[in-house]
């Protein structure tokens, strides 16, 4: 059984929309990630912007080093609910964001060597009072790009993200004890080796000086034709090269394929083809869909006019563009019949608005012993909450 096809539990057991994630597969993932700290002694941190149900961190922390986090706000999840190491990046930090981050971060990883200077005397001011010790970071850019799509690319051309080799100030290092970059978006171990490389020829210089180089995200992982051989001797090796601390930090790579999105056909309406009516909304609920943009699967669905019956998809906003995609079923939809996105753990999760006032998914968690738990229903007050 695989979350990208299938699922276990009861569909017509939930109020929708809602998420379902199957912590049984989402251990299954964890026990991957376990497999390549073993072989290497890499550290593996989760990316927040990815997936951030806090109620899981339990299970996570189990097998993850700690969190990355990308504000003060997640700092403040990653400190309260995961308990383990929290680095931070953000492309520019305000004043009061360093105090506040200085309070629960322990990775500070700055975007321009101006923040640096800027903010390094008020870490080690407030680590002192504080008594803590916060580590500073610098990210580099590779300018080296992997992705195709460029909403994605830190490293396409006029990126704002990572320092690039020839405005490194490398004499400004004192006390900064790692870089990082972040070059990849879903993209197996062939595209780290050519990063890595492309790294090595503008900054390798430096590596030795450091603690630890952070890979960034983008690494999938979990994915089944992921080679995991090539991961972990890209990572043993460099570890062995510049005797530094690689760290890997992915979200998707934690909840891919472990959970879904359940929703619930309102209406069919006749137009150039027939089109479902579904309680949820692209734009609130799968941004990612029309951001990347990308197809996601439906349970039981196939291409259009690969099934005898097909359908547009669509949500209940007034956004014209508020459509899925068209797909193909055995049999004609229904009203009241429920249909199952697969994939929708990460980022979409994240991501969810309330726009048109449209409420946001309930949260469900199904177990290894098949029972299916509500974690959190959303309503009025998480709408208003937001607004004034």
């Amino acid at each position: 059984m695989d979350g990208r096809t299938a699922y276990r539990f009861d569909a017509s057991q939930v109020e929708t929309p809602c998420f379902v994630v199957d912590t049984g597969l989402l251990a299954r993932n964890l026990e991957i990630l376990a497999g390549v700290k073993a072989r290497t002694s890499c550290k593996v941190l989760l990316a927040l912007k990815g997936f951030a149900m806090w109620s899981l961190f339990s299970l996570l922390r189990e097998v993850l080093d700690g969190v990355c986090a990308s504000s003060p706000h997640e700092a403040r999840l990653g400190r309260e609910e995961f308990g383990r190491e929290v680095h931070v990046f953000a492309a520019a930090y305000s004043e009061a964001h360093i105090r506040d981050l200085c309070t629960t971060a322990d990775h500070i990883v700055f975007n321009s060597f101006g923040q640096l200077l800027r903010f390094r005397p008020l870490v080690e001011e407030e680590a002192r009072r504080l008594g803590r010790e916060i580590a500073l970071g610098m990210r580099i850019n590779p300018e080296h790009s992997e992705g195709t799509v460029p909403i994605y690319d830190p490293c396409a051309p006029g990126s704002r993200l990572g320092v690039r080799r020839r405005h490194f100030q490398s004499h400004l290092l004192d006390g900064v004890r790692g870089l990082h970059w972040h070059n990849l978006c879903e993209q197996n171990a062939d595209s780290l080796l050519r990063t890595v490389e492309a790294a090595e020829a503008r900054f390798g210089e430096f590596f030795a000086r450091m603690e630890y180089v952070n890979f960034g995200g983008g690494h999938h992982i979990t994915r089944p034709d992921y080679d995991l051989d090539l991961l972990c001797r890209i990572v043993a090796d460099f570890q062995d090269r510049y005797g530094v601390q690689v760290y890997l930090e992915p979200g998707e790579a934690v909840a891919l394929n472990a959970g879904y999105l359940v929703t619930t056909v309102l209406d069919i309406v006749e137009a150039d083809l027939p089109i479902a009516i579904l309680d949820t909304s692209v734009p609130a609920h799968m941004p990612d869909v029309l951001e990347m943009p990308y197809r996601p699967h439906v349970v039981g669905s196939g291409m259009p006019g690969e099934k005898p019956y097909t359908y547009r998809l669509g949500g209940l906003s007034c956004l014209a563009g508020d459509v899925v995609g068209e797909y193909s079923f055995a049999t004609p939809l229904a009203v009241g019949d429920r249909l199952v996105f697969t994939d929708m753990a990460h980022y979409s999760m994240v991501k969810t608005t309330t726009f048109n006032g449209i409420g946001l998914p309930s949260i469900y968690v199904f177990s290894p012993d098949h029972q299916l738990r509500l974690v959190r229903r959303f309503g009025y007050e998480d709408f208003k909450g937001r607004l004034s």
